[in-house]
């Protein structure tokens, strides 16, 4: 009688995880400069003030790796174009950073171009409730592309389920 507990409770926190993670994870990929991607001579405010961020979205840069980066500073970094005391330090060229917290975000170059304009502000806000629109319509920024996170999401899930099965029927 004890096994058959045993397998119900786990029956039951498998129904549960399964429940809780299969919901689709959605994220808007917010590419900064859109097709002109990050480089000199842009306008990047205007370009920040036209998009809409939210915790969990992603802000991503293109650009030349041998001739760019990117440096994730404060205020006085950003106002100053200076890397010091900088807490994020990309350079491969295309980087994916998640924007995992509410507030003003500063993003430069920290090679000197941040002094072209290569710097970006951006104001994260907190997670968004579903569309109420009676359509289910809603419009995306043309420069942002929604980001599925479909398969990183299955393998997650085999992989607990495979776990949860080799804890629980063992």
């Amino acid at each position: 009688m004890a096994a058959s507990s045993s397998h119900l409770t786990c029956s039951l926190l498998l129904l549960t995880f399964i429940t809780f993670t299969i919901s689709p994870v959605t994220a808007t990929d917010h590419i900064v400069g859109a097709n002109r991607g990050w480089n000199p001579g842009q306008n990047y405010t205007l370009w920040a003030n036209n998009q809409t961020f939210y915790v969990g979205d992603f802000i991503s840069f293109r650009y030349q790796k041998n001739q760019y980066n990117v440096f994730e500073v404060n205020q006085t970094g950003y106002d100053n174009c200076t890397t010091e005391g900088a807490f994020g330090n990309y350079s491969s060229g295309k980087d994916f950073i998640m924007l995992n917290k509410t507030g003003r975000h500063y993003f430069i170059c920290g090679n000197g171009q941040c002094f072209n304009g290569m710097k970006v502000s951006v104001v994260v806000h907190p997670l968004a409730a579903p569309p109420t629109s009676s359509t289910g319509e809603h419009s995306t920024p043309k420069s942002s592309a929604p980001v599925v996170l479909e398969r990183g999401l299955w393998s997650l899930l085999l992989s607990n389920l495979a776990w949860f099965g080799f804890v629980c029927w063992i």
